[in-house]
């Protein structure tokens, strides 16, 4: 399996591309904000064929270039449905700048907007498990609301390595995505921890929508907002980032 991710944008978001092997069909998780370049060469490097986008969540700095990047390659995008909406204007649906202010800092026309083909995930409840067969490649997909409302984390079973997990802004290393934001929901989040990240495997390797990666066992020994949620209590961080 080929996994390879950077950070790209003034949030820092990570935004990876998966395929099967170099010559194959991949997939492009999360183009944020100064991401365009960085995929193609990976795409070019690799001989890759563009299949799909596939979004953790809504935020503007997880689909600021899903626009440019599924028409450069004339693929789909695929979001929840639960936060489908915000790809309808990315702009509007943030507070932290004002619309004019965000649009202006856009290379071209495309960037934050609508994608022209737009499909969803499979619809699944947080504690089960859809499988999403794409470029070759089986994903797992756990609806993991709290952060947005159609937040979702996708997990990749790998014969001969410990699993990875695509954890988005649901959870980071030390940390997990903030709830304060229009369709945050601090109860869901902690639902989310519980039911969706707790249980999985200690040797999972996450990579995170922000920040370094790490493993499901080093958060649960480190991380205070993992632990407060699987004890029953109320995972509240410090609003940080998008």
């Amino acid at each position: 399996m080929f996994i390879t991710g950077f950070p790209a944008g003034s949030w820092s978001t990570n935004c990876y591309v998966l395929a099967s092997a170099p010559g194959e069909p991949c997939l492009i998780v999360d183009p944020g904000q100064d991401s365009i370049d960085r995929v193609h060469e990976i795409i070019r490097e690799n001989r890759f064929t563009p299949a799909a986008v596939i979004l953790t969540h809504g935020h503007m700095d997880h689909v600021w270039s899903v626009a440019p990047v599924t028409r450069d390659f004339e693929i789909p995008a695929m979001i929840h449905t639960a936060d489908r909406y915000r790809l309808a204007d990315p702009a509007g649906s943030s507070l932290v700048a004002a619309r004019e202010q965000l649009l202006a800092m856009t290379k071209d026309s495309l960037e934050l907007t609508e994608p022209s083909d737009v499909r969803l995930l499979p619809e699944v409840l947080s504690q089960d498990r859809a499988q999403l067969e794409l470029a070759g490649i089986t994903l797992g997909v756990r609806h993991a609301p709290g952060h947005t409302e159609g937040s979702v984390v996708f997990d990749l079973p790998m014969a001969d390595s410990p699993d990875v997990l695509l954890s988005g802004d649901v959870l980071f290393q030390g940390s997990i995505g903030r709830t304060d934001l229009p369709g945050g929901d601090p109860r869901a989040m902690d639902v989310s921890l519980r039911e969706v990240i707790w249980p999985m495997d200690d040797e999972t390797v996450v990579l995170p929508g922000h920040g370094g990666q790490t493993t499901i066992a080093a958060e649960r020994a480190a991380n205070p907002f993992l632990q407060a949620a699987a004890a029953g209590g109320s995972a509240q961080p410090a609003p940080r980032g998008l």
